[in-house]
């Protein structure tokens, strides 16, 4: 890249971006003036809620009965609670934020008279002995409103001074008994030592506050310049400008993200100044109250500063590309911000990832995007150091951004993108009467379909199949099935062509029962070696499926297991979202979508490799045939030999011996690899020979 034209780049991409007032009122008055107004505003209500409780009495009728002397005790410790004595013997009573006035009721007050009293809140609380004498003890009932804010706070005063009476009631009864009072109710006596110095402590408070303000920060300063410099600048009409200059598209992407992570990172920089100036005056306004910094020793947290200053650059580079990602798709500002809203969701509810104990930042964690940095500036501001971990969260992160990058390249080489005109918007909530008949759905309605299927079956299929058990699971079947069948039939597209209804021949068939073979012995291979690398995952996997199964038939759980996953699934994925990624992407880069989204549907680290495999295998063999029905033989297959394994295992050991052995040694594994290599070659090679010329599916799409 050419450095003058990248800074010259650069310059026009600042300007742009700083010449929006409400980017830079978001960016830099916000973080200086919304955190002060909110701890000044916050101080200001919380000083007018004490003084009102300062002020406050609460009405309490105690009925007493005759020969109930627990009644004195009572009056006397609300007296007491009311008037307290200052400890250092003045005699001088100290301030009540909530004086109790009691209201004797020597008449019988019935249960509804009270209830009646209560809700119309002539008192607040109504105390009342449930029963007399029983085994010598004396019981009351405090009877409140737990709906009225009042009736509820003084039932609660009540327990508390109840309790104290209990405990000198308790006292007194023992002293006279002759016996040791600390003896008899603290007969062992609990000390604690809290060995964490005072820069432990600090920094496990800020461990657990600090990467949820980062991430939020970083992610709300990348947020505006990443749609201004990718919508913003289509709804201006400048991009077609810029694509026209000497410039190559390398460069023009280098210098809008340089730009938005560099943003980013000034508005986090200030996000947190402000933050520590108001953390700094706090201190000093509770200075007098024994907090002070003076026993911290600020010195030890410059490596925690150092690889948390590290953590915001790499992570910035991260946000900022996934910003960019996404909002290169919007055609306008509202687009983008519609377009960014899930992505803010999903970062703000990991973030809080910092506060939920017994986490840690293990191998498999810090390859998780968002939470391996909050976990990671967690644990370094505990004085927790692994090198090893903390060079894969930022490699990771790197990593991370630079796919996105490279993604982000191939999107301004598509004019498709760039300058859509339609065809991969959201059409699902445009009027009905203005669809046109024909075509497949665009790819707006395939991202958005395939949202609405995951968190109907993360939701209400788990709900279905905690109550049905394995009937449950063939009801979130038929939910992949009709969610995206509905779809095409509102929005007016072909069946047909949206799911490959086509007649194929039966050599499709044939290589496509070699293929699955072949991948599935591959997959055996891959399961075992994601297996070692999360030995935990591993081992939960299945456990859930077993205990569904027993107790059913061979036949119905084939139905279940094998056959309904076979066609909803790949009416699902190799048809609806395959069809509508065939529109606008490359066939390489819709297969690794297709493959990818349909591991990540089955939610499982160790089981995401080996689905995905498979997935890509079904969509290849669904794009040479030009049909979705080889895929759906080959997905039935593949899911009847594992119910086929479990319910026939000794049949199946022998049909399949190279399978049979769970911890095969390095001849076996050796086989397996070689025969799944070959069947998968040959299936793959006589799909592309049979259907030469004739792959496609004859869908027009733009590439990326």
């Amino acid at each position: 890249m050419r450095a003058k034209l990248v800074k010259a780049l650069i310059k026009k991409e600042f300007l742009d971006v700083l010449r929006d007032k409400k980017a830079v009122a978001m960016m830099i008055l916000v973080p200086l003036i919304l955190y002060p107004l909110i701890f000044f505003g916050t101080m200001a209500v919380m000083t007018a809620i004490q003084s009102g409780m300062e002020q406050h009495e609460y009405k309490v009728a105690i009925y007493h009965p005759d020969g109930v002397a627990a009644y004195d005790n009572l009056v006397a410790a609300i007296d007491e609670h009311n008037n307290p004595k200052k400890k250092d013997g003045s005699g001088e009573a100290e301030a009540v934020t909530d004086k109790i006035n009691v209201v004797r009721t020597d008449e019988v007050w019935n249960y509804d008279k009270a209830c009646e009293a209560l809700q119309n809140e002539e008192i607040d609380a109504y105390v009342m002995p449930d029963s007399l004498d029983v085994d010598g003890r004396t019981k009351y009932r405090i009877v409140y409103v737990s709906s009225i804010t009042n009736s509820s706070y003084a039932a609660d005063i009540l327990s508390g001074i109840m309790q104290k009476v209990n405990k000198a009631e308790s006292e007194r009864l023992i002293t006279e008994a002759g016996l040791n009072v600390k003896l008899i109710l603290e007969p062992i006596v609990i000390d604690t030592a809290d060995i964490a110095s005072k820069e432990q402590a600090t920094g496990n408070i800020l461990g657990m506050v600090l990467p949820m303000i980062l991430i939020i920060s970083l992610l709300m300063g990348t947020m505006y310049p990443a749609i201004d410099t990718t919508a913003g600048e289509k709804e201006r009409g400048t991009l077609e400008t810029i694509l026209t200059l000497p410039v190559t598209n390398r460069e023009i992407i280098f210098s809008k993200f340089v730009t938005v992570a560099t943003i980013g990172i000034f508005s986090a920089l200030l996000n947190l100044l402000s933050m520590a100036l108001i953390g700094y005056y706090m201190v000093k306004l509770m200075g007098g109250m024994g907090v002070t910094t003076d026993s911290v020793n600020l010195g030890s947290f410059i490596p925690a500063i150092v690889v948390t200053i590290l953590a915001v650059l790499v992570f910035s580079l991260f946000i900022s590309a996934i910003t960019m990602c996404i909002t290169a798709f919007a055609k306008s500002y509202k687009e983008a911000n519609n377009y960014i809203t899930p992505l803010t969701l999903v970062v703000m509810l990991t973030g809080y990832i910092a506060f939920i104990p017994n986490i840690n930042l293990d191998r498999n964690m810090a390859l998780i995007p968002v939470a391996n940095i909050c976990l990671l500036i967690k644990n370094i501001l505990s004085f927790k150091y692994d090198i090893g971990i903390i060079a894969i969260v930022l490699i990771s992160n790197v990593i991370y951004a630079g796919l996105a990058i490279i993604f982000l390249s191939r999107i301004y080489d598509s004019e498709g993108i760039l300058f859509d005109e339609g065809r991969s918007g959201l059409q699902l909530f445009e009027r009905r009467s203005n669809m046109k008949k024909g075509g497949v759905p665009t790819t707006g309605d395939a991202w958005f379909i395939i949202c609405v299927v995951f968190i109907a079956v993360l939701y209400l299929g788990s709900l279905l199949q905690l109550k049905f058990g394995l009937g449950g699971v063939l009801g979130t079947q038929l939910l992949i099935l009709f969610i995206p069948l509905v779809v095409v039939l509102y929005t007016k597209r072909s069946v047909k062509e949206t799911y490959k209804f086509n007649k194929t021949h039966v050599v499709n068939f044939l290589a496509g029962i070699m293929l699955i073979c072949g991948a599935l012995l591959l997959g055996v291979l891959l399961t075992m070696v994601t297996s070692m690398l999360f030995p935990k995952d591993a081992a939960s996997v299945g456990g859930g499926m077993d205990t569904m199964l027993a107790g059913h038939g061979f036949l119905f759980v084939l139905t279940v297991v094998a056959l309904a996953p076979a066609i909803a699934e790949e009416m699902l994925f190799r048809g609806f979202v395959m069809s509508a990624f065939r529109t606008r992407y490359k066939i390489v880069t819709t297969i690794i979508l297709v493959s990818v989204i349909f591991g990540v549907y089955h939610m499982s680290i160790v089981r995401f490799f080996t689905t995905a495999f498979l997935g890509a295998a079904l969509a290849i063999a669904a794009y040479y045939s030009k049909s979705i029905f080889p895929g759906m033989l080959m997905h039935f297959l593949n899911n009847a030999i594992s119910v086929f394994q479990m319910y026939y295992p000794e049949t199946f050991n022998k049909v399949f011996p190279i399978m049979a052995d769970e911890t095969p040694g390095g001849m076996e594994i050796c086989v397996m690899f070689l025969t799944g290599v070959i069947l998968t070659s040959v299936g793959i090679a006589i799909l592309v020979i049979k259907n030469k010329g004739n792959k496609g599916n004859g869908i027009k799409k733009e590439q990326i």
